[in-house]
């Protein structure tokens, strides 16, 4: 079981960016999916997730309306579309899977989730 993630980079406030999150050895149809990230000397965070099997989403207040969270079943893929960057979403992403639905909102603790990308930086600076 394994997903591994790719498109991080270093981007101008205002720019945008698009994380790919690829599962394999499990599908994410019938799983549920979050993004969390970390910034450096604090806590992980959840930044979104879909988990209850009725393609809703769930976002903390700071992400709405600038991060969408979504999924491609034919690629086994999931993405996490990410506009109008800010100095402060400056973080290392991780893409997380668990192999049934979960209840939400809120998201989930990162503690029910049990599959795990390598993680992805982002930086945004001016």
């Amino acid at each position: 079981l394994q997903l591994v993630e790719s498109g991080g980079g270093l981007v101008l406030p205002g720019e945008s960016l698009r994380l790919s999150c690829a599962a394999s050895g499990f599908g994410l149809d019938g799983s549920a999916i979050a993004w969390f990230r970390q910034a450096p000397g604090k806590e992980r965070e959840v930044v979104s997730c879909e988990v209850n099997g009725d393609d809703s989403a769930t976002y903390p207040d700071a992400m709405k309306g600038r991060f969408t969270i979504s999924k491609d079943y034919a690629k086994n893929t999931m993405y996490l579309q990410m506009d109008d960057l800010r100095v402060e979403d400056t973080a290392v992403y991780y893409c997380a899977a668990h192999q049934f639905f979960l209840e939400s909102p809120p998201c989930p603790s990162e503690f029910r989730f049990g599959i795990w990308g390598q993680g992805t930086p982002v930086m945004v600076f001016t």
